[in-house]
């Protein structure tokens, strides 16, 4: 049987009105930081991981063709871990604004990597993407992961370097992914805290080109 005009009328309105929030955001105001907050830049050519804090995995500076600045990036080889997290000394920030090129090499489980920010007491937020996986997402982790929220994206090849970015202005948070805005999302539960990185269960992933724009403050 053929859909009744009033039955189409009301299909129709749904998509636009699912079609106008996915535009509201993914065109909502992108969040800026003061002009003059400090710029901490990682390339892991000169200082490696000194002064890192490794939480789970094995986190390894090596030399790497075609690295997107330098000659070295920052390796997760652990295959075993739920999760795998290391902390950059600097910190802890309450506003910040972060982004890092990451490749995911290789997983079978999965093939991610990931922008951990707020990192305080093992608690945390972090965004990731998922080589294996049509989703780009934001969950927080305290004593066990939750997801926040979820975008659809097409999967980042692996093999190839990709670009992640986070701000996060007061509860509001913002994520994009090779240039394109994806998460827009408000939660109040972590104020400040150090920023890092992360990767999931068999992830082998490298990073390169870590950037951090952040207000001190907090703890």
């Amino acid at each position: 049987m053929g859909m009744t005009r009033r039955g189409l009328l009301k299909t129709t309105l749904a998509a636009g009105v699912v079609a106008l929030r996915v535009r509201m955001a993914v065109g909502a105001e992108e969040l800026k930081l003061p002009n003059d907050v400090p710029t901490e830049k990682f390339d892991f050519d000169s200082k490696g991981i000194q002064g890192w804090t490794t939480v789970d995995g094995q986190w390894v500076v090596e030399d790497m063709a075609g690295a997107p600045v330098g000659k070295k990036v920052l390796i997760q080889k652990a295959t075993k871990n739920a999760f795998n997290v290391i902390v950059a000394p600097p910190g802890p920030y309450s506003d910040v604004d972060i982004s890092v090129k990451f490749d995911p090499l290789s997983g079978k489980e999965d093939a991610s990597g990931g922008i951990v920010f707020r990192f305080n007491d093992g608690k945390y937020y972090v965004v990731r993407a998922n080589g294996l996986e049509n989703n780009f997402r934001l969950y927080y982790y305290d004593r066990g992961r939750r997801q926040l929220a979820s975008a659809s994206v097409k999967a980042p090849p692996l093999g190839q370097w990709h670009l992640m970015r986070v701000v996060a202005v007061g509860d509001h948070i913002q994520a994009w992914l090779d240039g394109t805005a994806y998460l827009d999302h408000h939660d109040a539960r972590f104020k400040s805290g150090r920023v890092g990185l992360w990767t999931k269960a068999d992830s082998i992933t490298a990073f390169s080109d870590l950037t951090v724009r952040g207000v001190v403050g907090g703890g």
